[in-house]
């Protein structure tokens, strides 16, 4: 069984082992491959497991061997799994190996906004607070997280994670989901997207990356948030569209927004969003935990190892 493992950087840098799938078979890993390189590195393939690497149908066609893709994150965008299915290639995912992650990262940006301890830490190295005449100085908003009223866009795990924390804090969780009231955990409120992003102090996204829910924070949503309200956004970045949020944080008509994703990656250096005001930026690494990452790594092994052995699970080319 011949493995290849077409961009095994983003997984593992170096501090986790590939060892799994070396057990399963003959592994060869490839830190990045561009799209000029996959045919030639994936020609005596049975098994392909990709991260970003896009596989379209052209590709897959032209790889006869291919028995099976291992997918290393829960979206499959890169794959044509239309395509797989046809040509009776196996796809899997990995569901749910990140959600406490970014769930976590969520209330990272949120508390970076609303203490901004980064920004005194800096202030205090350059000297301020030991040349302050009072005790101590703030000269941005400090604002507390109880009784806000935090949406969550999206009601599945990461979002239900999300809603624990917030109650945590004290605040008030508002969701848009197609989940039936009564499904729904005490102190969580089902409600409209129009009253979520006008009433909330932060909107928090976590719905799935659709023909329907690309840029589906716009201007029109942006207009609707209270000036001093907080986007975040940890999902897929071309859920917002990037100059009308830039627009919305450069004219006061929300105060900040949080964002560990953007709709290219990595983005392109006129990217309104990355010079907008009071805009947080991550590299795409709330999944990056190295416990989540080895949650995944173990996943995308025995994804494989139950595919060798007969039982397909996680397959998304169904």
């Amino acid at each position: 069984m011949k493995i290849k493992v077409l961009d095994g950087y983003g997984l593992n840098p170096g501090d986790l082992s590939w060892k799994g799938f070396e057990m399963l078979g003959e592994c060869t890993v490839y830190d990045r491959t561009y799209p000029e390189q996959i045919l030639k590195r994936a020609a005596e393939a049975e098994v392909l497991i990709t991260n970003k690497t896009v596989l379209t149908a052209e590709i897959m066609k032209a790889l006869p061997k291919l028995k099976y893709i291992g997918i290393l994150a829960t979206g499959y965008n890169v794959v044509d799994v239309k395509a797989a299915k046809e040509l009776g290639i196996i796809v899997t995912n990995i569901p749910a190996y990140s959600t406490n992650s970014v769930a976590q990262m969520v209330f990272a940006h949120i508390l970076a906004i609303t203490q901004r301890v980064e920004y005194y830490t800096q202030e205090n190295r350059k000297g301020r607070w030991t040349n302050c005449n009072d005790f101590c100085y703030w000269n941005t908003p400090l604002i507390e997280l109880a009784d806000k009223q935090i949406g969550i866009v999206g009601f599945g795990n990461t979002g239900q994670a999300t809603a624990r924390i917030a109650l945590a804090f004290g605040m008030k969780v508002l969701v848009y989901t197609s989940k039936k009231v009564e499904q729904l955990p005490a102190g969580v409120t089902k409600t409209s997207m129009d009253d979520l992003f006008r009433n909330c102090d932060i909107v928090s996204l976590h719905c799935p990356l659709t023909d329907t829910t690309k840029n589906l924070v716009n201007a029109k949503y942006l207009k609707l948030m209270k000036p001093s309200a907080i986007l975040i956004n940890t999902g897929r970045g071309p859920l917002v569209n990037e100059k009308d949020l830039a627009d919305a944080l450069n004219n006061g008509t929300i105060y900040a927004a949080g964002l560990d994703v953007l709709s290219t990656e990595p983005p392109t250096v006129d990217n309104p969003l990355l010079t907008a005001k009071n805009c947080y930026i991550t590299p795409h690494i709330a999944w990056a935990t190295k416990e989540a990452r080895l949650r995944l790594m173990d996943v995308a092994v025995e994804n494989l190892r139950s595919f060798l052995s007969g039982t397909v699970v996680n397959n998304v080319a169904l």
